[in-house]
C-alpha cells in the first residue's frame, strides 16, 4: 500500500467495495533471527537509511499513520516465518530497494559490509527468520 497514491487508492477501494466489504492492507516489518544476526541486519538497515524511499516510513510505523476512510476492524497479530541459510538471508538483504539504490549510486554492494560477520554468527545451518506482519483492516 505504501507504493500507492493513497488518496486515489482509497477512492477506488470505497467505490468498488460492496456494503459490508472489507479492505485489508498488510506489510512486513524488519525481520528477526537472533540477537547477533539481528544487530548486523539493523546495522545494515541504518547504514542504508538515506537510501530508503520516504514511503518506507509507513512500513516502519506498521501503517498506523495511514487513516482508513472506513471504521477499523480489530485484527489479530501475525508473523511470517521461513528457515533460511545465511546465503538466502544475504540474497534477501540484497533485494532491499535501499540496497539496490546504494549499489546504483555508489557502485558497491552494501551487504558486503556485513557479510563476513553475518556468515560467522549464522553458521552453516538454517535459522528461523521471523517477520512481524502489520495488518490494518476496515469495513465499508
Amino acid at each position: 500500500m505504501h507504493w500507492f497514491d493513497i488518496d486515489r487508492f482509497f477512492e477506488e477501494a470505497v467505490r468498488v467495495l460492496v456494503p459490508g466489504g472489507v479492505l485489508a492492507a498488510w506489510s512486513y516489518e524488519l525481520c528477526a533471527v537472533e540477537k547477533r544476526a539481528d544487530a548486523l541486519i539493523h546495522e545494515l538497515y541504518q547504514k542504508l537509511d538515506p537510501y530508503w524511499p520516504p514511503e518506507r516510513r509507513m512500513v516502519e510505523d506498521g501503517y498506523r499513520s495511514i487513516q482508513f476512510p472506513m471504521p477499523a476492524i480489530a485484527v489479530p497479530q501475525f508473523e511470517m516465518t521461513a528457515r533460511w541459510s545465511v546465503q538466502q538471508m544475504l540474497g534477501y538483504l540484497r533485494t532491499w530497494s535501499a540496497s539496490q539504490r546504494y549499489l546504483d549510486e555508489r557502485g558497491r554492494d552494501p551487504v558486503d559490509s556485513i557479510e563476513p560477520a553475518l556468515c560467522s554468527v549464522w553458521g552453516t545451518g538454517t535459522r528461523e527468520v521471523r517477520w512481524p506482519l502489520a495488518l490494518k483492516a476496515g469495513r465499508v
